[in-house]
Parts: structure tokens; sequence; C-alpha cells
């Protein structure tokens, strides 16, 4: 049954909460999966036009393309804008915790559609979200928006709106965590009263709540109804905040407004209580999703809150998610294999953090911490490198979460990442030189999942991969053990070094991926593992393989260059294999191939001239048409254009016969 909009809006303006809650229930079901309002609109539209067409074997309108009508001329768009704006009055009224769930369920529906976003960009709007959601805005000079309050009462007075909107927020914050409207100060004419059956009371805790008159009233009736309070603002607490972040990313106004009406710092406060409380509170993943959205799309947000210490605050919050107890300064007790895996809440709760964390830290690798910021970002790593190791309810969690800790080490300060390495070694532990390896590990099997996939490669795969190369070139023990793992001494040389499934041969395969950068961060760690040593490199992956970060570093002569860090002098042992067959080793593919027939063989002279002569002329020509270019190999490993080196070499030649002529003079 299709819904009749305009009578949901004629009800809201009756304020028949009633009729509000059975109409609006009936809207959220049919819309509760509906993303894209106007494709859809679309295609009922063009639907609508085909039907009108075969009753009348002809159009009576031809659109002039697929965009639609425009915004002013869509009846179904200007009918969404304005159920949403009769919404937001409405909910800043005095209603039943039902009702106020369904609109706001209502309200979510609709901030989906980018198109009907303008009746929750104002400011009033935002912090009416805000409030319900249990945010609390630090206090703003009431200076307000003139023209904006004044568009608002010009809209009541054409809409002949019984509940004009308040020049003030009508909400009175419980504590951190709640937010519920409350009307002990507001002026009559800005509620609505909902039956006179009912009236208003208010706990000692400070929340609002209905009791019908009557005898009943005894302990256990209370508590009942206290219970349903509870549960009924925890739903429209998370409707609230889900709405705000949906109006949050599809409006790039918003996201101004939200940074002027500063609702970061009262993010933060929230956190902030829901840290020095025994449990986290309910509902928290939808505020620090917020919060991501908001550092992520507002660079002045990102330096306000690391300004405002949000690395500690948030490096408690994820300590308190995953209960992190510590065994001394820099070490996490480690998860007992008979513990329970994290749950499904604070995984996700957890991954949240990592990506608040990595927009305000991404750019601390570059910078030279001081001693208090040092000892932060150590603390942070000890909590990350746990993270690394703990298991999830769900494989899909876990691989999650490591990815976004992964995200988060390669944004901090390589000097603070030596926590990962000084766990005390237990049963079980890897180890390398008598440092703990389980971290490295964990990251290297990271690694070698990332790399069986095939979407998103860059995206997955470039974090762990410069975060590996790094901590080899600062570390010698990470690199030894890596090095075993992913470089284990050759033995068959049969197969090309791209060709099998070992973490070398995938490696090998993405050093010659389209992607520019993810196929340098490849070679680069491979590179790095052979101590930056080019005949080491080419051994391991073929010249051919090797020629795009050799040209890069100006290697393709074959001379090392001196490499960024100093490595041990341990020497590269070849194994009895190798060393058979060494010498019948194609160094271009790097593996031993079958002998070839000359391709000369029985030609004469004459017919290997013309075919050399024939060969050079194809050259020229793809020259000339800018399909090739030709380059040559400078005596410092640098790649030249061929015609520059041999017009190089044509005027030195020139040079040397004019000072042979002045000397012979």
């Amino acid at each position: 049954m299709a819904v009749n909009v305009e009578k949901i809006i004629c009800c809201i303006k009756q304020g028949d909460q009633d009729s509000v809650l059975t109409q609006l229930d009936n809207y959220n079901t049919e819309f509760a999966h509906c993303f894209f309002f106007d494709v859809e609109e679309r295609e009922r539209r063009k639907q609508r036009e085909l039907e009108e067409f075969r009753r009348n074997k002809v159009r009576d309108h031809v659109p002039d393309s697929d965009s639609g009508d425009e915004e002013g001329e869509d009846p179904e768009l200007i009918l969404r804008r304005r159920l949403a704006e009769a919404l937001l009055r409405f909910i800043r009224t005095r209603l039943q915790p039902s009702v106020l769930s369904v609109c706001l369920r209502t309200l979510r529906i609709l901030s989906r559609d980018r198109q009907a976003l303008t009746p929750f960009i104002t400011d009033s709007a935002i912090l009416t979200l805000a409030c319900l959601g249990g945010i609390k805005p630090p206090s703003l000079s009431h200076h307000g928006d003139e023209e904006e309050n004044k568009e608002m009462a010009e809209k009541n007075v054409d809409n002949n709106d019984s509940t004009p909107v308040s020049s003030s927020m009508d909400f009175h914050f419980t504590d951190a965590n709640s937010a519920v409207p409350h009307v002990s100060s507001a002026p009559s004419h800005t509620l609505h009263c909902v039956s006179e059956d009912i009236t208003e009371m208010e706990r000692s805790d400070g929340i609002c709540r209905m009791l019908t008159r009557g005898k009943r009233d005894a302990r256990e009736e209370e508590e009942k109804e206290r219970n349903e309070w509870c549960d009924d603002g925890e739903v429209w607490r998370k409707e609230a905040m889900k709405t705000l972040c949906n109006v949050i990313y599809n409006s790039q106004r918003a996201q101004e407004r939200a940074s002027v009406l500063k609702l970061l710092p009262g993010l933060s406060e929230k956190l902030k209580n829901g840290i020095c409380s025994v449990t986290p509170p309910s509902g928290q993943f939808y505020e620090l999703r917020l919060m991501f959205l908001l550092t992520a799309l507002r660079p002045e947000l990102r330096c306000h809150l690391q300004q405002e210490r949000g690395v500690s605050m948030l490096t408690a919050a994820l300590e308190q998610c995953l209960e992190v107890q510590w065994a001394n300064m820099y070490e996490v007790v480690a998860w007992d294999s008979e513990s329970p895996p994290v749950c499904k809440e604070a995984s996700q709760r957890a991954i949240e953090i990592l990506k608040v964390l990595f927009n305000i830290t991404y750019s601390s690798h570059m910078q030279q911490p001081d001693e208090e910021d040092a000892a932060l970002y150590r603390r942070l790593a000890a909590v990350l490198r746990h993270c690394l190791l703990l298991p999830c309810q769900e494989e899909e969690l876990t691989e999650e979460l490591q990815g976004q800790t992964v995200n988060v080490l390669s944004a901090l300060p390589l000097q603070c990442l030596d926590v990962l390495l000084s766990a005390r070694l237990s049963e079980g532990s890897k180890e390398s030189g008598g440092d703990n390896m389980d971290c490295v590990h964990s990251l290297l099997l990271f690694m070698e999942r990332r790399l069986e996939r095939s979407h998103k490669l860059k995206e997955k795969l470039t974090p762990v991969l410069n975060l590996l190369t790094e901590s080899c070139r600062a570390h010698r023990e990470t690199r030894h053990y890596l090095r075993q793992q992913i470089l284990p001494p050759l033995r068959d040389v049969v197969l090309r070094p791209e060709q099998g499934d070992t973490i070398r041969n995938k490696l090998v395969r993405l050093m010659t991926h389209v992607d520019t950068e993810l196929k340098h961060c490849a070679a680069e760690l491979l590179f790095v593992l052979c101590k930056e040593n080019v005949g080491r490199f080419v051994k391991y992956t073929g010249y051919g393989n090797a020629a795009g970060l050799l040209a890069a570093r100006g290697l393709l002569s074959g001379h090392s260059s001196a490499p960024q860090c100093q490595y041990s002098s341990d020497s590269d042992s070849d194994t009895e294999e190798y060393r058979q067959a060494r010498d019948r080793i194609n160094l271009v593919t790097g593996r031993v191939e079958e002998p070839q027939p000359d391709p000369m063989e029985g030609m004469s002279e004459e017919e290997k001239e013309a075919e050399a002569v024939r060969l050079v002329a194809m050259f020229n020509r793809l020259s000339r048409d800018k399909i090739i270019q030709p380059m040559s190999v400078m005596l410092d490993g640098q790649l030249v254009p061929l015609c520059d080196h041999m017009r190089n070499s044509t005027l030195e030649e020139e040079e040397e016969e004019e000072e042979d002529c002045e000397e012979v003079d």
C-alpha cells in the first residue's frame, strides 16, 4: 500500500501522535532499504511514461535527458523535504518515547537522500539531532542566524503549523550519556500537549517520564516504566546519531556548520565521560563514527583534536574497549588462548577508534617527537601490538582490526615502535636474536593474506609494505627474521621468480604491477631485505623484474650506491643447488633457460647484414612515431634517451678533433 506523505504531514501538524506513529511505521517499512530516492523516482517516472505511451500510442512529453526534472519541479522530492522539515520541528516538542523513536527513524531514512537535505543542514536541525544523540555542545553565544530564523518563521506562517520552532533548544541534559526533551523552562506556546490524561514528571535522576494518572503507582511499575524509558532513550539516541552521521557525510554545508557549532568538543567530552565510567556506554559506536567523519572531512578539526590531547584520550578509550591490562610500562598482558575472542561490539568500537587515531596521527612519522609525545606514542604502540595479536569473534572483524592497526602503526614515528619487539618471550613465541618477533610474524601473515586478494590491492597492501620496509631498515633482527621467511636460500632455479605461491613469488609479481606506487613498495621491501645490494636483488627477482626500481635509483649499470642505512656484514650464502646452476641462469628471467637455437645459424654475412638493417629501420620507424623511445644507460646508471646520448658523444668527438687540430697547428 502506497504511503500518503501529505497525510503524515497533516497528522504531524495536528499533533496526533497515535496517527503519526501508525503512518510513519508504514513509511519506514516501505523505505527501510531505500538509499537512492532520486534513482527510484526516475525509474517510477519512466515507468509511468511508458504506460502512458502504451495507452495513447504517443508520448506527451519526452525528457531531454536522463537526469529527470529540476529539483524544484519534482513533487516527490518536495514532499520529502516538507516531511523532514515537519519532523524536525515535531521532535522538539513533548513526544511519547515510541513516537520520538519512529520519527527519528524516518529522519534517518530521509537523510540518505542528498537532494532532500535542505531541512537538515540548518543550525537548529543539527543541534536538535546532536542533543537527542546525547552530545552536549559547548556554551555558544546565542547570536543566532537571523536570516535563517526569519526564513523558518515565514515557513511556519505559510504552513499554518501549530508548533513553531522555539528560538532556543528545549533540551535538558541529565548526564553525558543521555539527552531527552525537557520543558521545565520552555514557554507554553512552544509545546504541544499530547493528552490531558498524561502528565509530565521527573525522576530523581533527571530523566523525564510520563505516567497515566491513577492509583496504580507501585514500586515495580515504576521500575518497569524506568526500564522502558531507558530502552527507548537508547533507541532514539542511536537513531539521532545515525541521522547526524548521514547528514554530515552527505552535505559539505553540514560539515562546515558542525565545525562552527563545535560538535567535536562535545563528542570529545562525552567520550571522556565514558572512559571514566566503569563500562563503556552503549551506543558509543555511532559517536566514534561521527568523530571519524568530522576528522576525516574537516582538516581543522583534525588539528584541533590532536592539540587537545586527542591521542591520549583515544588511547585510553581503546584500552577500555579491549580491557587492556598492563604488565609493565610499555607491555600489555598477552591474550590468553583460553580467553574468549573480542566480541563484535567491542571490535567495531575499536576499529572506529583506530580510524580516528589515524586521522590525527597520519603525519606524525615525519616529525621528531619530544619526550612527552614519544612516551605517549610508545604507550599507543604497545596497545596496537595487542590489537595485532587479538582474535575477534568474526574473521572479517579480525582482518579489519588488524588493517586499521597497521594504518596507525605506519603513521607513528619509527623510533617509537621499538616496544613492538620488547615484549618478554614466552612459550611458542617467535624470536630472532633474543627479540620477540610475534608482532612481526603477525604482520607477515597479514601481508600474505592481503597478497592473495585482487580487490583494492593498493589501498590494502601499501601500508603494511611500507611499515615492514621501514622496520627492516631500522632494526637488524626484524630484517633478518623477515629475510628468512620471505627470501630463504635459493634452491629451485627452474621456475621464474614470479612463478609459484611463496611470499617471494607474490611480491615479485607485484613488481610489474600496473600501479606504480604499489610495485615500488613491493620492490623496495625486497631490495631492503637484500640489504640494497644490486647483485643479490637481481639474483632473487631477475633483472627484468628489478629493472624498474634500479632505473628509478640509477642502478642499472649494476653498481650499488650507498645504502640508506648501515647494514650488517653477514654474507649471502648460496646453496649447493644454486652454485651448480649459477652459470646457466639467465639473469634477465632469473631462472635456468633451455638452450635455444641460434636464429642466424645458416645465414650468410650479407643476409645477417640485411636483417640488421631491417631491424634498425623498424626501430627508427617506431621511434619517429613516438611509439617507443630508445634509451641508453650512462656510466652513473641513469637512463637517457639514446638520441641525446649519441648527440653528446658526437659533440665530444668533434671537440676532441678540434683539440687535435689545434695541437697540430
